[in-house]
């Protein structure tokens, strides 16, 4: 896989660290217990199809972007700075 760094141009995916699901997730409060920390922790939707994700640029400029892809075909549909991407 490849994604096009709006900073650097088309890098291989192995320049990237994935950061994980760009949609916002809501931190349990501290005292919410473990049965709430468990599932926020290691529970997590793995939907087949479009999902945008947080990527970190970590051997290149060191942006962090929102990328947009499918994840059955591997398809990025779009690339942009996180600190520039729609919400």
């Amino acid at each position: 896989m490849r994604i096009n760094c709006p900073v650097c141009g088309e890098r291989d995916r192995r320049e990237f660290y994935y950061g994980g699901d760009a949609v916002a997730m809501h931190r349990p409060a501290p005292d919410a217990g473990v049965e709430v920390w468990d599932s926020y922790v290691h529970l997590r939707e793995n939907p087949a199809g479009q999902t945008r994700d947080l990527w970190h640029h970590e051997a290149g400029c060191g942006a962090w972007l929102v990328v947009t892809r499918n994840t059955v075909t591997h398809a990025i549909s779009d690339v942009a700075l996180a600190k520039e991407a729609k919400r």
